[in-house]
């Protein structure tokens, strides 16, 4: 006698999205719960040691902004009439400009060397310590 290995009930065409609902919140609650959630306030950047800086001097003029008011490039003190020639003399065949500002040096003074490093098509990065 042969055996039927069939049903006489229809199957289930209908799905219930009740348990997959359950599981996607589940994984959603492991991910919030593992994820660190780390604001990023401001730029914080490493600056670079003594030793390491030379290579990377050939690549960038440096413009250094004192507390008092005073410009800087590559060391040599210049005036804020002359800071455009300055940063030109000094451009050569490199590409951006890192302006090292004090913390009490103006938005104002900082926006000239910028303005100045895209007047003559060059990037502007700003140096920052760690506290």
């Amino acid at each position: 006698m042969p055996q039927s290995f069939t049903t006489p009930k229809k199957p289930i065409s209908v799905f219930s999205l009740a348990g997959l609902a359950d599981i996607v919140l589940l994984l959603l609650i492991f991910f919030l719960l593992t994820s660190n959630f780390i604001p990023q306030f401001g730029i914080q950047v490493n600056l670079p040691q003594a030793n390491a800086a030379a290579p990377m001097e050939s690549q960038y003029v440096t413009v250094a902004i004192t507390e008092d008011g005073n410009y800087y490039v590559n060391q040599n003190r210049t005036d804020e009439a002359g800071l455009m020639s300055a940063v030109r003399a000094a451009r050569g065949d490199k590409v951006a400009v890192v302006i090292r500002a004090d913390e009490e040096a103006t938005v104002g003074q900082m926006a000239r060397v910028a303005s100045i490093a895209k007047a003559l098509d060059l990037r502007v990065l700003m140096a920052t310590e760690r506290e």
